[in-house]
Parts: C-alpha cells; sequence; structure tokens
C-alpha cells in the first residue's frame, strides 16, 4: 500500500489518479473531510483524515503502509518538525520505502524552506529506510498567471531578467509514480525535475502574449505585495513566517539565477 500525504494538494490532484489507473492500493492523508471527499469520489477508499501535525494521525495514517509520498506542508512555520515526525513515523511503522517531496537545490541556507528540504533530506537518508529524493524547480501554476490574462501583466516579486527553469506539475506526478510503482529501480536515488529551458520573466511574458494572442508585459512587483495578494495586508502580523520567506525568495532571485538540467527528468521516467 501506497500513502499519499497532502492527497488533495496541487501534486495529489496528479498522482492520485495515475496511481489508482496503475492499479495501487492507496491511502491518502489530508487535512479536512471536503478534502476527503472529494478524494473518495475520484475511486480512493482508504482516506485519513487530520492534521499531519498529530503523532496519533501520523502513526494511523503510516501503519500497514509499504510505501510514502510526503509532501509537507508549504511555507508552515513547523514544516521542519513535521516532516521529521513523518520520516520517524514511518521508520517505526516498518514503511520499506520513502519518497520525499523536496525543492531544487536544497542546499540554499539564504531561503529557509529550502534549508527546511535540505534538513529533511539529511532525517531521510539516516533513517535506515529506503529512499528516493524528488527536486522540483518552481512548478507552472495556473493561478500565477491570471494577472497576465485578465490585466496584461505577468508579475513577480523579482528581477525580470533572472534566469529560471520551470517544472509542470504533470510530469512531476509521472516521475512519482514511476518511483512509487518501481520502487527498487529508483531506490537511494535523488532526482532533479525541471523541464527544458531557461527563461525570464520577459521570455515568459512573451510566450503567454504569443498564447493569447494579445500583448503581455513583465512587471515586477515587490515582495510585501505579493504577499499581500494571498495573504492580506496584514500578513506581517498575521503570517511573519510566510513574509519573511517571501520577502528572502525576492532576495535570493533578484541576485542569483535559479536553474537546473532536465537530463535527471528524463532518466527518472519509466
Amino acid at each position: 500500500m501506497i500513502l499519499v500525504t497532502a492527497a488533495n494538494g496541487n501534486q495529489g490532484n496528479h498522482l492520485i489518479p495515475r496511481l489508482l489507473e496503475a492499479g495501487q492500493a492507496l491511502r491518502a492523508c489530508v487535512r479536512s473531510e471536503e478534502s476527503a471527499q472529494s478524494l473518495r469520489s475520484g475511486g480512493v477508499t482508504d482516506v485519513v483524515v487530520g492534521d499531519i501535525a498529530d503523532s496519533a494521525v501520523m502513526a494511523r495514517a503510516m501503519h500497514g503502509v509499504d510505501k510514502v509520498y510526503y509532501v509537507g506542508p508549504t511555507l508552515h512555520p513547523e514544516e521542519r518538525e513535521m516532516g521529521f515526525a513523518a520520516i520517524d513515523a514511518a521508520r517505526e511503522a516498518g514503511v520499506k520505502h520513502f519518497v520525499l517531496s523536496s525543492v531544487l537545490h536544497a542546499i540554499l541556507t539564504d531561503l529557509t524552506q529550502y534549508e527546511v528540504k535540505r534538513d529533511l533530506e539529511e532525517h531521510l537518508l539516516s533513517s535506515g529506510m529506503e529512499f528516493t529524493i524528488l527536486q522540483p524547480a518552481n512548478y507552472m501554476l495556473r493561478h500565477r498567471l491570471k494577472p497576465a490574462v485578465e490585466r496584461g501583466r505577468f508579475r513577480l516579486s523579482w528581477a525580470l531578467d533572472r534566469y529560471q527553469s520551470m517544472v509542470d506539475l504533470s510530469d512531476v506526478s509521472e516521475v512519482a509514480a514511476a518511483v512509487l510503482v518501481d520502487s527498487d529501480r529508483h531506490a537511494g536515488a535523488t532526482y532533479e525535475l525541471v523541464a527544458p529551458g531557461r527563461y525570464t520573466a520577459h521570455d515568459i511574458a512573451a510566450v503567454i502574449s504569443e498564447v493569447l494572442g494579445r500583448k503581455v508585459a513583465a512587471e515586477r512587483i515587490d515582495a510585501d505585495e505579493f504577499t499581500a495578494a494571498s495573504m492580506g495586508a496584514d500578513h506581517e502580523i498575521r503570517f511573519p513566517y510566510h513574509t519573511s520567506a517571501a520577502r528572502a525568495i525576492s532576495k535570493r532571485y533578484s541576485s542569483h539565477d535559479f536553474t537546473g538540467n532536465p537530463h535527471a527528468h528524463v532518466a527518472a521516467r519509466p
């Protein structure tokens, strides 16, 4: 049996159908009953509902599981502790193979959320379990294109002339499914998941312009403005961790390119 955490999130929505199609026995772990109902309607019969920060929930989710695909909570101030606890719970439950969703270049220490992923990778390597680590580049997400479609502006909170690598969630799920179905082949591997090409914000805006058939311009916005759009004007008070992370990303991506190589992605595919 395979356990998928955050099973109704960005990755889970792409991965779960692939695993079901492959005939895999699944258990999904989600935070809300609403998410659980969505998964059940999609064919997942074994769903654990609860906060993965709760050790009892994690123990229940891991019981009887052979493999785990762990997606941690994005930008959660306790992401490190929750990840450590998940790895420990998997080991104690006798999980045979643990697949960690990490991030490209997790060795970066000036980005807190990357450093957390690095620490989780180290903890997993020291766990004694078989493992595979997936390190995806920045995701191509539809909601990030909303201002471009609605207002003709592709907005980023870092320097527009810096290059970045990206990857589509569907491609990430393809690799994740292959790793989970044929785990022995991918045991001990760490894969960078990167799509071909390196793009500045201006390059991306040009692609969007071509697809829409009208001019879309790249626009840089302040990191706090970017955070306020999703968290509210009082984000610095209510969500200090998110605010700090957004500022760090803006600083890092404005002073350095963020690129990877697509060849490992190809090698990881079945």
